[in-house]
C-alpha cells in the first residue's frame, strides 16, 4: 500500500480529480481513505434515489471516502451547510471545490478493482483481483 496525499484547488471537480489519480498513474485500485474541505457545489445521490441532488452554497466537507477502479470510483460523503445541516450520500460528478479538498488516497498497486454486475444486488460491485 502506498499513502498518496492529494490537495484539490477551486473548481476542481472532486470525483474526476480522484478518478484522474488512477489514470494517471496507470494504477488500478485505492481507496480513498478520507477526505476534508469546501465545496461551492454538491451532487450527491441520497440513498434510493435515481438520480443526483444539487446542493449549492458554502460547503464543508465532512468526509469522504470509498473505492476507486479503472472503472470509476465509489464514493460516499457527508457535508454541511452554512447552517450545520448535515446531508450524505454517493459523490457524483460535479462537485466543485470551494476553497481546498484535501485526501489521503491508499493505492493498492498489488491487487486490480473492477465493476461487474452482482446477480444478488443488481448493480455493478466491486471485485476484487490480485495482481502480480
Amino acid at each position: 500500500m502506498q499513502a498518496h496525499p492529494l490537495r484539490l484547488y477551486p473548481g476542481d471537480d472532486l470525483r474526476a480529480a480522484i478518478e484522474n489519480v488512477l489514470q494517471k498513474d496507470k494504477l488500478r485500485a485505492a481507496f480513498v481513505i478520507q477526505g476534508i474541505g469546501s465545496l461551492s457545489v454538491a451532487q450527491l445521490r441520497f440513498a434510493g434515489a435515481e438520480h443526483p441532488t444539487e446542493i449549492r452554497g458554502d460547503l464543508e466537507i465532512l468526509t469522504v471516502a470509498g473505492s476507486v477502479s479503472p472503472d470509476g470510483a465509489h464514493l460516499h460523503m457527508s457535508i454541511a451547510d452554512a447552517r450545520g445541516q448535515v446531508f450524505g450520500g454517493h459523490v457524483a460528478r460535479g462537485c466543485k471545490v470551494r476553497t481546498t479538498a484535501e485526501l489521503l488516497l491508499a493505492l493498492l498497486p498489488a491487487h486490480a478493482f473492477f465493476r461487474e454486475p452482482d446477480p444478488h444486488t443488481g448493480f455493478a460491485e466491486l471485485v476484487i483481483r490480485e495482481v502480480s
